[in-house]
């Protein structure tokens, strides 16, 4: 007498429709999963630009490549000394990135190549200390100028190349869009963008 064995069936593979569709289904989810991550960091937290022209040198060469923060300003207001991007002020579809000089209701006066700030603290006024500018550096210009309460007077580092408040005028707060504060490239440079405390 023969035994029998019992016939077990086999388990059904997938078919080729499955096996597609299943990843078809993983390609979506992850490309979902990372526009909800990267969109609001792309749009709202952080942005890149291209450093274009010379007149943030040596603080930032042409053709750095830097993160703005965005977000930081939506809670806080521009500091003096941060390195800030903008909508330039006669034409809003172009940026300029330059440093926060006079802030909002101070009164700032350009003369004998120095930068002179009026506010509560020193109604008589003072020199603004400006360590990052090159030697030979010249704040060339006379001028004086009251800021209004939401009017930042910004400058570029570069004093020689650099179109800036000097010309037309004090930059609106509705116009900063962030602070510059990592620079990608090149990768030989220190990766933040320093910010400058003021002793005034």
């Amino acid at each position: 007498m023969l035994e029998q064995n019992p016939i077990v069936p086999m388990p059904s593979e997938p078919s080729l429709r499955q096996e597609l569709g299943a990843f078809v289904w993983e390609t979506i989810k992850i490309v979902v999963i990372s526009l909800v991550i990267i969109f609001p960091i792309r749009y709202y937290l952080l942005q890149p630009f291209f450093v274009k022209g010379a007149s943030m040198e040596s603080t930032l060469e042409d053709g750095d490549y830097i993160f703005i923060d965005e977000l930081s300003y939506q809670f806080n207001d521009p500091r003096r000394g941060d390195v800030v991007v903008f909508r330039y002020p006669l034409d809003q579809s172009q940026f300029f990135i330059k440093r926060v000089i006079g802030l909002p209701g101070e009164t700032l006066e350009i003369k004998n190549n120095q930068v002179i700030i009026y506010n509560k603290i020193h109604p008589k006024g003072q020199v603004l200390p400006e360590p990052y500018l090159e030697p030979g550096q010249q704040t060339l210009g006379q001028m004086r100028i009251k800021l209004d309460d939401n009017e930042y007077f910004v400058l570029g580092d570069n004093r020689a190349k650099s179109s800036d408040s000097r010309r037309w005028g004090a930059v609106n707060r509705s116009l900063i869009t962030g602070r510059a504060f990592i620079r990608l490239w090149p990768l030989n440079d220190g990766i933040r963008v320093p910010h400058i405390s003021y002793p005034i």
